[in-house]
């Protein structure tokens, strides 16, 4: 019982302690979410769901892709994120449109070569007919 307790008070400090959400946010955060599940499992239709046919996606060494390309080299393994950590997220919302900032830490197995990256990301997300999609992405290696 004092265990239980101890964990309640635990939870609720670190609850009060951590700055609120909006709802709104917490829905960008929920489509980051979504958008690293499709990535990990190379999932075509949540990634083509998620993103927008105008979708401008920046690697680190400077390659722009668009929805057609960024697709495609998930779901054929061109590009394959084992797992993906993403700390330090930030989310502001502005109207229909959304800035996120985070780090991403990944495994990666690219065209079969086992790798990792740690990059800085920022990602444009806009909202249509209730649902936030992917706008742009731009990542910067991290040391």
């Amino acid at each position: 019982m004092r265990n239980a307790f101890l964990i309640f008070i635990a939870v609720f400090i670190l609850h009060t302690a951590s700055p609120a959400q909006t709802k709104l946010e917490t829905e960008v955060a929920q489509a980051v979410e979504k958008l690293k599940t499709g990535m990990i499992n190379g999932d075509k239709n949540i990634l083509n769901n998620i993103t927008l046919p105008e979708l401008s996606y920046g690697h680190s060494s400077g390659k722009i892709e668009d929805k057609a390309a960024f697709v495609e080299s998930l779901t054929n393994g061109s590009s394959d994120f084992i797992s993906i950590d993403l700390t330090n997220q930030t989310v502001k919302v502005v109207g229909n449109t959304a800035i996120v900032r985070h780090n991403l830490a990944a495994e990666t197995k690219d065209k079969g070569v086992p790798g990792s990256v740690k990059l800085a990301i920022l990602l444009v997300w806009q909202k249509q007919q209730n649902q936030w999609k992917l706008l742009a992405r731009q990542a910067v290696k991290l040391q």
